[in-house]
């Protein structure tokens, strides 16, 4: 059981190979301490966060408008993060 609330998306797919490996720890790292953060023009919200113990890769993070729902956890191949000004 995850320690944070789930939508029955996030249950399904989770179960899929490609996602088994992400653990509730680095989801709770995107959403306590992301790297970047969007809102869509849903209410969702995208959080991201590197993962180095999974090769440096870029986690993400799609919350309920509640911010706190996991909805959606994958790794991102195409996170290309903002340039700072």
């Amino acid at each position: 059981m995850d320690p944070f609330p789930t939508t029955e998306y996030h249950r399904h797919t989770k179960a899929r190979a490609d996602r088994s490996a992400i653990s509730a720890d680095w989801v709770l790292r995107a959403i306590r301490t992301p790297e970047h953060e969007e809102v869509q023009s849903d209410g969702r919200i995208r959080r991201w966060a590197r993962i180095p113990e999974f090769g440096g890769r870029t986690l993400r993070v799609i919350l309920l408008p509640d911010g706190f729902t996991v909805h959606n956890a994958f790794f991102d191949r195409d996170f290309d993060p903002p340039v700072k000004t």
